[in-house]
Order: C-alpha cells, then sequence, then structure tokens
C-alpha cells in the first residue's frame, strides 16, 4: 500500500509530516510519496536513516495557506503541494491520500480534482467524536452548511457503511442532530431528513440533543456541516476549558497538588481519549479515492495516527461499498 502525503500545508511545516510518514513506515509496513518542495524534503529526509526504498518524492514548489480563498486557490495555485498529490492519487500513483493543508481548499480540491462518486450529490467530512462509550461517527462536521434531506441521508449511509467497514460496528446506530428528540421537532430540514431516515433499510433510532453526544447515544451522529461544525467545536472548546480549570484547581497549593498526583493517570487517560492527535484525522467521503483531512497543528503522532486512519478507510473497500449501494 502507498500513501500520498501532502508535507506542506500544516501549521508546524513539513518536519513533523515527514516525521509522522516514516514512523508509520515503521509500523504499518506501508509505502509514502510526499509531495512538497523537493530540496527541502530531501534536506530533512538525509537526516534521518530512512527506507529509501519505501520513500518517493513528487516536487511541488507552491502552497495552499489558511487564507487563501479555497475555489481560488485550486484554480490559480495547481503546482500547491495539495493539487499535485490529489493529481496523484487520480493518476493511480498511490492508493490513498492525506493533507493537513487547508479545509475548504481540500474539500474542493476531492470535488473538482478528484471528483465525487456517481450519485452523491455533496461529500462529506467525518469526524471521530469521543465519547463515553469510545466514539462516534459526526458528519458532515463542516463541509455543507447548506444542506438538502438526501444529502443527510447518504451521508448517514455513507457513515454507516464507514462504521462498519472500517471501526468493525455491526449495524452502528444513528441519530439525527436536532433540538429535540420527539418526531416533529426542528426545523424543516431536521423533520423531512426524519422522515427519510425513518424509511429507509439503515439502522435509525431517531432524533438525539447535542447534550447526548458526548454520551454516545448513538454510533453515528448525521447533521448538516453547520450544526455539525458548531457541535464539534463547542466540545473542543469544553474539554480544553475543563482541562484548564482542572490544572488550576489542582496546582493551587500543596494539597491540592498530592491530590493530582494520585489522580494523574486517570487524568491522563481521559485527556488521551479527548485527545485529536489518537484519531489521526477526518475521512472525507464521497469521493471516487480515499482522502483523510488531519488537523491543521498535527504532530507527527498526529500525521501517523492519520495515515493509519486512511490506511483502514483503504483496507475497508469503503469507497466500492459506497457505489455499489447508490448504485
Amino acid at each position: 500500500m502507498k500513501i500520498i502525503v501532502d508535507t506542506m500545508g500544516g501549521d508546524r511545516g513539513p518536519i513533523e509530516i515527514i516525521k509522522g510518514a516514516l514512523d508509520a513506515i515503521d509500523e504499518y509496513g506501508i509505502d509514502v510519496i510526499l509531495v512538497g518542495d523537493q530540496i527541502l524534503l530531501e534536506s530533512e529526509l538525509k537526516k534521518t536513516s530512512y527506507p529509501k526504498d519505501k520513500v518517493e518524492i513528487i516536487d511541488a514548489k507552491d502552497v495552499i495557506t489558511n487564507e487563501d480563498d479555497p475555489s481560488m486557490a485550486i484554480r490559480r495555485k495547481k503546482d500547491s503541494s495539495m493539487i499535485v498529490g490529489a493529481k496523484a492519487l487520480v493518476e493511480g500513483l498511490g492508493d490513498g491520500f492525506i493533507s493537513t493543508g487547508n479545509t475548504g481548499a481540500l474539500l474542493a480540491t476531492g470535488i473538482f480534482v478528484v471528483k465525487r462518486i456517481e450519485g452523491i450529490d455533496r461529500a462529506a467530512l467525518s469526524v471521530l467524536y469521543p465519547t463515553l462509550k469510545g466514539f462516534s461517527l459526526l458528519l458532515d462536521a463542516g463541509a455543507n452548511v447548506d444542506c438538502k434531506p438526501e444529502y443527510l441521508y447518504q451521508f448517514a449511509l455513507m457513515g454507516s457503511i464507514y462504521m462498519e467497514n472500517v471501526m468493525n460496528i455491526k449495524s452502528p446506530t444513528i441519530g439525527l442532530l436536532n433540538i429535540g428528540v420527539e418526531k416533529g421537532k426542528g426545523n424543516q430540514l431536521a423533520k423531512d431528513t426524519y422522515e427519510i431516515l425513518e424509511k429507509s433499510d439503515l439502522n435509525f433510532i431517531g432524533n438525539i440533543e447535542g447534550r447526548e453526544l458526548p454520551s454516545g447515544a448513538a454510533d453515528i451522529i448525521v447533521a448538516d456541516g453547520f450544526a455539525g461544525n458548531i457541535a464539534l467545536k463547542l466540545t473542543e472548546g469544553m474539554a480544553i476549558s475543563i482541562f484548564s480549570i482542572l490544572k488550576d484547581e489542582l496546582t493551587k497549593n500543596v494539597k491540592s497538588k498530592l491530590g493530582a498526583l494520585l489522580l494523574g493517570p486517570g487524568l491522563r487517560s481521559i485527556k488521551n481519549k479527548m485527545d485529536y492527535r489518537e484519531y489521526g484525522g477526518a475521512p472525507l467521503l464521497g469521493t471516487n479515492k480515499p482522502i483523510v483531512k488531519a488537523h491543521g497543528s498535527s504532530d507527527a503522532l498526529a500525521i501517523k495516527n492519520g495515515i493509519n486512519q486512511l490506511k483502514k478507510f483503504i483496507d475497508g473497500d469503503v469507497i466500492n461499498i459506497i457505489k455499489n449501494n447508490i448504485s
């Protein structure tokens, strides 16, 4: 298996991305194609004892930044690492593509370069959402702020296929993010989507409220990108705030510091469950080839785990199963 890695789009620069890719080679037995400034990449690789037979480089001088307008960037920056990497994926040079770059630009690249699966109206950004039971899959997490009921049905279908074939959850439960659990709640989009999901063959369990997400009320949380992204960012913000409060309280005096020593292992375990680096990346579901969006500030650990997520995506044959179900 060969993974194409965009090395230029992250907040930390290419060094951490290269480290993560090399760690993935060692741990998962894959090959990688590093896409970026060839001179820079070769210079960094020379500092390591990397396996030369498992690493290729594709030169790409330009970079799509977070400040770039996504639709303009994919037209004007055709020599960017993101576009060059996506084209390599389309040409069959690798089996999957991972990038830490501009989310909007990666979505546009997925749609206009890699292309959507025939019959899929919108590609969805899906995120593994930590819960008391382990995790749920939240989609859409921000790719499509304006949706139709048919889009949300397709998100549910693709999410169900992903969870079954990648995360090994049989007949995953599906909940529709809403302002109440009763049928008939919410705006017209929610009401119409409920009707479609209720009549489908999917394991739909009804509406779920925002407060039910952390408990793991459903294996898959379906939402339009506007509500889904708010739910995700609110959870991230709450987690950061809670750990900040705990840190302040557990370090304010000698007595609390002693207590912190006893609580340390448990707190570290909780922190790891909430750490995006442990999940690696967000699969973009609905494109013709496997793509994973890694967090912009990903370090080597996050990149390694993101590549593992992409490897599972490929091994699960998710793309072909979605194609067969849509057809």
